[in-house]
């Protein structure tokens, strides 16, 4: 009875543990007021291209709404969590929710991805949020 006992529970543990690595991926939404055209997101895309090319970081895929202002991130919870995909923006140079970007970051962000009242985003009579192949 012992023997079966140690086997039951062996097979509980193992199991357990098998489901504890196998953590599924959740979503976050976050905000970005200087997020807002083609130039802003081929910046962000390059730097999390960078930071997903690391080993184990977390993140998985993204997308972003430029008529929004925001980016959805799929991430792994046992890797990283919301409040480190945020400094991740802040390091890119883009506010994340209501955190600031990094001032070093921020000022390598091209004119049009930097704040409104810095007087970037979109310039009078110019859409930045449709591709500048359509045009």
């Amino acid at each position: 009875m012992k023997k079966i006992l140690t086997v039951f529970l062996l097979c509980i543990g193992f199991q357990q543990g098998l489901q504890a690595q196998q953590v599924k991926p959740e979503w976050v939404t976050i905000k970005s007021a200087n997020l807002r055209c083609w130039e802003c997101r081929d910046a962000l895309d390059r730097y999390l291209l960078k930071e997903k090319g690391l080993a184990e970081n977390g993140i998985v895929q993204w997308k972003i709404n430029l008529l929004q202002g925001e980016i959805k991130i799929q991430y792994l919870p046992n890797y990283i969590s919301p409040d480190g995909l945020r400094t991740a923006l802040n390091n890119a140079g883009f506010d994340a929710d209501s955190e600031k970007a990094e001032p070093e970051s921020y000022k390598k962000v091209p004119p049009s991805c930097k704040r409104a009242e810095d007087g970037g985003g979109p310039q009078k009579g110019k859409s930045c949020h449709i591709s500048p192949i359509n045009n």
